[in-house]
C-alpha cells in the first residue's frame, strides 16, 4: 500500500470538563475512501475541526506527506489541501453561485483587485465537472435545495484539494442524489484524492469506503480495510462499553399509562409516532442525528403543529395550542440547547427559576420577590445547585449547573411529565452522575420522564423502555430486559 498523504498520531483535545479526543490516529490514503465511524458525542466533529484548522490540537502530530504541519487556522487546512464538504454549509442566498463558491478562496489580478471574470469562468469549469447545469450568476436563492448542496461541493473543490473530508454529505439528499454523489466520490478517488467520509448509514459505508477507523469516547478503537468487516463488526466496535456508576439507576414500581400518543405525523418530520408512557417509568428515545426525536419532543410541547394524530395526557385529550399550554396541563421540556432555549443566561438564578410562574408569584401586578427566592431556593437546594449566591447570573455556571437551572425551573411548576432532551449533552461527569440520580428521584415521587439521548451507555443505563427512531420513524422498541447496545446501534442505522 501507498504511503499515507495524511496521518494523525496520539492527537488530543481537551474543553472544560471533557476530553473529547484522546490520543487519536487517523491515516488517509491517496486513492481510497476512508470511513470515519462512531457513535454521536465519539469525537468525529472535534478531528474535523482539528483537520480543517478550526481546533488546534492540544498535543500531537500532524504530517502530510510524512512531513509535520500546523493546523492553527482555516487557511493552514487550505494551503495543505484540505477542503471540507459539510452536512450544512454555511450559503448565502442574496449572493451568486460564484460569490458562494469563492466566499473564502478569492481570486485576484495583478492590481490586487477581484478577478471575477477568472472566478466565474472557474465556476462554470467546477460545476460541469459536477455535471450540474448552473449559471454561476443566479443568485443561489433560486436554485433548488440540490444544486445549492453542489454549490458548496463546488467550493470544497475550488482549492484543488488532494484530502476531501465529507461530513454526513448525504443527510439532505434523495435516493438518486446520493447515487450522483457516489459517483462524483469514486471521481475522486479514481483521479488519486484521499477522501475522509463520515456517515452513520452502514449502508453507504459498505457501498463506497475502502477502509474504516473507528472512535468511541475520543478513543481510537480500530482501523482497517471494510472488506475485512462485517456490520456487526463495526457495531461492537462502536458499542464496546458497559454501564457504570454513572448510570444509577433507581428500581421503581411502574404505575398505569399516564400520556398516550396515536399515529403523529408531522408533513417533514416524521410519521405515525406511537407510544406510552407510564407512571413512574423513564422511556428513552434514541436515534442518530436527524432521526427526528426533538421534532417528535417539540411537537408534544406544542412548539410545532402535526399533521395527524392524537394525544392522551392523564385521561384527557391533549393538543397543546403552544407551550403554555402544554405546562398548563402538567408537560414540561428540557430542551437540548439549554444556553439558548432554556436559559436566560444573563438573568439570575433565582429569576430563571421563577420564569414559568411569574403570575403566581404576582400581588396587583408586583413579583413578591420574598416567595420568589424562597421557590428557587428550594429547587436549587433539592438539585445540589453550586453558586456563590441565587442572585449570580446563569451565564457563569458551569454547564452542569445551568442544566440543573433548566430542570430546577420546569419542576417548580409541579409537571406530571418532563421530557429532557440530552439531558448531560457537554457536562463533566460529576454533574452527569447527579443529574441522573435526580432523574431517578423524579420517577420514585411518581413523575414520567421521555429521555432523548445520543448515549448509548446513557440510555441502558437510566431507561426502563427504549423506543429506536430512524428517519422519521419508529423502528424498533426495547424492554429492558431485552436490549442490547449491538440491536439499537443496528436499528437506529437503518441496517436490517
Amino acid at each position: 500500500m501507498n504511503r499515507p498523504v495524511l496521518e494523525l498520531r496520539n492527537i488530543s483535545k481537551t474543553f472544560p470538563g471533557v476530553k473529547a479526543l484522546d490520543g487519536v490516529e487517523l491515516q488517509l490514503y491517496p486513492g481510497q475512501v476512508t470511513a470515519l465511524i462512531g457513535e454521536n458525542g465519539a469525537g468525529k466533529s472535534t478531528l474535523v475541526k482539528v483537520l480543517t484548522g478550526i481546533y488546534a490540537p492540544d498535543g500531537g502530530d500532524i504530517l502530510i506527506d510524512d512531513k509535520p504541519v500546523t493546523m492553527q487556522a482555516a487557511t493552514d487546512a487550505k494551503r495543505h489541501g484540505i477542503s471540507a464538504i459539510h452536512q450544512e454549509a454555511v450559503m448565502f442566498d442574496e449572493l451568486t453561485v460564484t460569490e458562494n463558491i469563492f466566499i473564502n478562496n478569492q481570486s485576484r489580478n495583478m492590481f490586487g483587485l477581484l478577478d471575477w471574470k477568472l472566478m466565474r469562468t472557474r465556476a462554470k469549469t467546477l460545476l460541469e465537472y459536477l455535471d450540474v447545469n448552473i449559471d454561476p450568476d443566479l443568485p443561489l436563492r433560486e436554485l433548488s435545495v440540490a444544486h445549492k448542496h453542489l454549490v458548496s461541493f463546488a467550493a470544497a473543490l475550488s482549492i484543488n484539494s488532494n484530502i476531501v473530508i465529507m461530513d454526513e454529505p448525504t443527510a439532505s439528499l434523495s435516493h438518486h442524489e446520493i447515487q450522483e454523489l457516489y459517483r462524483l466520490v469514486r471521481r475522486l478517488r479514481d483521479e488519486g484524492k484521499a477522501i475522509l467520509f463520515i456517515s452513520h448509514k452502514f449502508d453507504e459505508i459498505f457501498e463506497i469506503c475502502d477502509r474504516y477507523t473507528v472512535f468511541r469516547d475520543g478513543q481510537f478503537v480500530g482501523a482497517g480495510e471494510i472488506s475485512d468487516v462485517t456490520q456487526d463488526d463495526l457495531v461492537a466496535m462502536m458499542v464496546g462499553r458497559t454501564v457504570n456508576q454513572i448510570y444509577p439507576k433507581i428500581e421503581t414500581e411502574i404505575g398505569d399509562t399516564v400520556m398516550s400518543v396515536n399515529g403523529l405525523s408531522h408533513p417533514t418530520e416524521f410519521d405515525d409516532i406511537d407510544f406510552n408512557l407510564r407512571k413512574g417509568e423513564i422511556l428513552g428515545f434514541y436515534g442518530l442525528v436527524g432521526a427526528g426525536r426533538s421534532e417528535v419532543m417539540q411537537a408534544l410541547f406544542g412548539l410545532t403543529r402535526t399533521s395527524s394524530g392524537s394525544m392522551n395526557l392523564n385521561d384527557k385529550p391533549f393538543k397543546p395550542r403552544n407551550p403554555g399550554d402544554a405546562i398548563d396541563q402538567g408537560l414540561v421540556y428540557v430542551p437540548e440547547d439549554r444556553q439558548h432555549q432554556g436559559t436566560i443566561l444573563t438573568l439570575p438564578i433565582f429569576q430563571n427559576i421563577t420564569l414559568p410562574q411569574l403570575g403566581g408569584l404576582s400581588r396587583s401586578g408586583f413579583i413578591d420577590m420574598a416567595r420568589e427566592y424562597d421557590v428557587a431556593r428550594k429547587y436549587a437546594t433539592r438539585l445540589q445547585l453550586k453558586a456563590a449566591s441565587l442572585s449570580e447570573n446563569v451565564e457563569n455556571l458551569s454547564g452542569g449547573n445551568q442544566q440543573k437551572v433548566v430542570i430546577g425551573k420546569w419542576l417548580a411548576t409541579n409537571p406530571n411529565v418532563i421530557i429532557v432532551d440530552e439531558p448531560t449533552k457537554g457536562i463533566d461527569i460529576g454533574s452527569k452522575a447527579a443529574v441522573h440520580k435526580f432523574m431517578g428521584e423524579l420517577v420514585a415521587q411518581g413523575l414520567s420522564v421521555i429521555m432523548v439521548s445520543s448515549e448509548l451507555p446513557e440510555i441502558m443505563g437510566m431507561a426502563d423502555r427504549v423506543i429506536v427512531m430512524h428517519e422519521g420513524r419508529i423502528v424498533a422498541r426495547f424492554d429492558r430486559d431485552d436490549m442490547t447496545a449491538e440491536a439499537i446501534v443496528t436499528a437506529a442505522t437503518g441496517a436490517s
